[in-house]
């Protein structure tokens, strides 16, 4: 299950899949919640959302856009909030979470870190044989996320298993 997480819409996506083949396409959407809302009771509906989503999808891994700071410093805290979010429910779940940039993912679903949210979209669709993208924009993005973790998140995972594991070595406890 991917996440591309944000304050105002949240994206869900999720695919089944393996590394050298299609994934195969299940269901997307977004918690949305409204801009006029208390702060912390849009994290209460997202965290309410998520909770929805993987208790009805029950996932094998989640994967979740890794902010960075942007301009404009306001936004990027409320969406670094709802990647916080996406992350704890994983963890409640003991589902795994694994984190990819936006460049990474738009490298693995397009061959370009640079391209636009229509070319995602676009190869969301044609990746997934879909007549259209998902639409919004956000349920594509999360849709390229889990895609993303389907090809790359299993040498992804056993990379930092490997760092992990030489990181206890060699403080003595393997």
């Amino acid at each position: 299950m991917g996440v591309d997480p944000g304050l105002t819409r949240c994206g869900v996506g999720v695919v089944e899949g393996t590394v050298g083949r299609a994934p195969t396409f299940i269901d997307c959407g977004v918690v949305r919640t409204p801009a006029d809302l208390d702060h912390a009771l849009r994290l209460l509906r997202i965290e309410e959302g998520l909770e929805d989503w993987v208790g009805r999808i029950r996932p094998e891994a989640v994967a979740v856009e890794r902010v960075f700071a942007q301009h404009n410093l306001h936004s990027v805290t409320g969406t670094a909030q709802a990647a916080g979010i996406a992350m704890l429910v994983a963890a409640r779940h003991g589902i795994p979470v694994v984190m990819h940039t936006p460049s990474e993912v738009k490298a693995a679903i397009t061959g370009s870190g640079t391209a636009d949210k229509a070319q995602v979209g676009a190869m969301v669709a044609r990746i997934c044989r879909l007549a259209e993208p998902p639409k919004p924009a956000d349920a594509a993005d999360a849709v390229a996320l889990a895609i993303t973790h389907v090809w790359r998140g299993s040498a992804t995972n056993r990379y930092a298993e490997l760092v992990a594991s030489h990181a206890r070595a060699r403080r003595g406890n393997p």
